[in-house]
């Protein structure tokens, strides 16, 4: 079982393979390491230019049609024998080089995920630094996570957390987050950046709503997934009282002989009355929904990091949720 496996998904870029490849035998040559590449429906041959340099180190995932990033970095990570998973980028703006350091500084100080942050990067500044700057301050004040830099590819696991991180859609762009979910203990170090030199970059500025949208499921999965009755009771009680409140004050003004049909106040009541009930309804609900993904699939809703006995690990991290 080598120590280190390093995955990498690829869409078009073809150009990039051999150079890369060449970067990480460079960087890798003290580490007992393979290289998951996978391919997400490249159309220009980056298939046949994996193969074609490919080494006794390398597989090749090539998945039927491109499902996007977190697909295919999931598909890497099931497919990995190390002891320690690697993510890197495709584009040769991820350094290899950084990979020995952020090993070392994983296993010397028993980090779980040790993140690159691209101190100096070789972006647009319009459409790719700024909008990531803002987009990065506002996860750190929603989730509680406190990254410089969640668009770093570029990042070392412990096997355990990788296995788990639980990524559909787009959520590549929170595994920090999903990392922190299972209790892991993160870390970020500078690493290097380089401006993009073949192909083209699969990011833009339409992005932005889907990282939006993503970030409330994440605000959700950091804070209400094992008590979704706090969120949405606690809404629901508000709105109910309330609509209770509101529509009390009508029927004493009804008792008091006033006209209330037709009054705005009165509709307002009504919606909150209906909606506090819904939301607490809702609630109930998903708590039901929360205990049967735990119990029907026999999942804990706590993760043990290591058991010892006299000093000594007697019980290998596993992760059971």
């Amino acid at each position: 079982m080598p120590e280190l496996s390093v995955v990498i998904t690829v869409l078009n870029e073809k150009e990039n393979i051999s150079p890369l490849i060449a970067a990480i035998d460079n960087a890798l040559n003290t580490i007992d390491y393979e290289v998951i590449f996978v391919d997400d429906g490249s159309s220009d041959g980056t298939q046949k230019e994996i193969i074609a340099n490919a080494t006794d180190r390398i597989k090749l995932v090539e998945l039927r049609k491109n499902y996007g990033q977190s697909t295919a970095m999931t598909a890497g990570i099931d497919y990995t024998t190390g002891e320690y998973v690697a993510l890197l980028d495709g584009d040769l703006q991820n350094d290899p080089k950084d990979i020995p350091s952020m090993l070392q500084k994983l296993k010397d100080e028993d980090w779980d995920v040790v993140a690159g942050n691209r101190k100096n990067r070789q972006d647009g500044m319009v459409l790719r630094k700024i909008p990531s700057k803002i987009a990065n301050a506002l996860i750190r004040r929603l989730t509680g996570v406190y990254i410089k830099d969640y668009g770093c590819t570029l990042k070392i696991f412990r096997r355990e957390i990788a296995e788990n991180l639980g990524l559909y859609g787009e959520l590549h762009r929170f595994i920090p987050v999903l990392a922190k979910l299972q209790g892991a203990r993160i870390t970020q170090v500078d690493v290097t950046h380089h401006a993009r030199i073949h192909g083209k970059s699969k990011y833009g500025i339409n992005r932005t709503f889907k990282v939006i949208s993503d970030l409330i499921l994440m605000v959700f999965f950091r804070k209400y997934i094992q008590k979704p009755m706090h969120l949405f009771g606690s809404v629901g009680f508000v709105l109910f009282f309330l609509g209770v409140l509101i529509n009390a004050y009508l029927l004493v003004l009804k008792i008091m002989g006033h006209d209330i049909w037709g009054k705005p106040m009165l509709i307002l009541g009504l919606i909150f009355l209906l909606g506090g009930i819904q939301l607490i309804t809702l609630g109930i609900l998903a708590e039901i929904n929360v205990r049967t993904y735990f119990e029907s699939q026999n999942k804990k809703t706590y993760q043990v990091r290591r058991i010892y006995a006299n000093g000594e690990v007697i019980k290998p991290v596993v992760a059971s949720a």
